[in-house]
């Protein structure tokens, strides 16, 4: 966990606040910290009203805030960060079908949106901005991935208009968390709920690493506690077939390959060779370091190790793997969104 006064008495503006991310987040932040103010920014009213009366949400009322609005509003987000300290921005347009068929909604949200999340914090006295990316972003298939890709670079690129401003800009990088909206394991437990005894794998070949949504949140405090500007943190995780996600959910049961889906990875792929001379290992997490360094402020940690020439990190290749057992004893602490 990052350092226990990391965000005491500071202000933090989490965009699209009311995702599974940004409630989990303000839930560690309001048990581990005492923060001055959380300030949750999304555009959808009654998700608000939700949280806002759910506890432990409610029980802090007098340091949470609710603030309707929309990442493609830049006026409305530099309104919402005037006194903010930290921005997490985890705000997207997130399902690949959806994108696919709307793309110019998702270039809005998820390209026009980071600009201006950048611009608003640029203008606004923030200090830190973490921005949040997905396995998608790399090496990209469908125009999800396309447009975090380049969320991704704007917000690396962000550090050159720091200027004298104390501020930096940085991403975390992870794929799909378990137990979230349109991950696998609702889809099996509502199969398995309504008495189906065999389960659909795409691909018994693939895999997927293994992230719970805590240790989303705390790599996300490790990066607003380290990072100097332009970093890609990415977590130490575990590697699962999607076969034996089956098979830990429903013992015994039969499966059958229906193929992979339109836009869709055998494996999910965090860093590339292409990005490995820029990338360190440490004990619990890598770091790509950006390959242009912008200003002064951006001196990278380089206590790791360097990882060896054309090193990848993909759930294909990972050398920590989870069983159907150790599958099984995690299931037991994955609440669904």
């Amino acid at each position: 966990m990052a350092d226990g006064k990391l965000l005491d008495g500071k202000t933090v503006l989490i965009t699209g606040g009311t995702g599974s991310f940004g409630r989990c987040f303000t839930k560690y932040a309001l048990t581990h910290y005492s923060p001055k103010k959380i300030i949750i920014y999304s555009r959808d009213e009654y998700k608000q009203f939700v949280m806002a009366n759910e506890s432990p949400f409610r029980e802090n009322a007098k340091i949470m805030r609710f603030f309707i609005g929309d990442v493609r509003d830049e006026a409305r987000l530099e309104r919402a960060m005037e006194g903010v300290d930290y921005v997490i921005h985890a705000a997207a347009l997130k399902q690949v079908p959806a994108c696919e068929y709307n793309p110019a909604e998702a270039i809005k949200t998820n390209v026009h949106g980071a600009m201006n999340v950048i611009d608003a914090s640029l203008n606004t006295g923030v200090k830190k901005v973490v921005a949040l990316s997905t396995d998608k972003a790399v090496n990209p298939v469908n125009l999800y991935g396309g447009t975090k890709l380049v969320s991704d670079k704007l917000f690396i690129a962000a550090n050159a208009y720091a200027g004298n401003k104390d501020i930096s800009f940085s991403i975390v990088r992870y794929g799909n968390v378990a137990g979230s909206r349109g991950s696998v394991i609702p889809f099996f437990r509502k199969l398995i709920a309504q008495g189906e005894t065999t389960l659909p794998i795409t691909d018994y070949r693939m895999t997927r690493f293994w992230i719970s949504l805590e240790q989303g949140v705390e790599l996300v405090l490790k990066a607003l506690e380290e990072a100097h500007g332009g970093e890609t943190f990415i977590s130490k995780i575990p590697s699962f077939y999607v076969k034996d996600l089956a098979e830990a959910l429903l013992p015994g049961c039969k499966t059958v390959e229906t193929g992979i889906r339109p836009g869709e990875k055998l494996h999910e792929i965090m860093i590339t060779p292409e990005d490995s001379g820029n990338t360190y290992e440490y004990e619990k997490n890598y770091i790509v370091y950006p390959q242009i360094v912008y200003n002064s402020r951006q001196v990278p940690d380089l206590s790791g190790k360097k990882v060896e020439e054309g090193f990848a990190y993909s759930s294909g290749t990972n050398k920590e793997w989870l069983s159907v057992e150790q599958i099984r004893t995690l299931l037991q602490g994955v609440e669904e969104d």
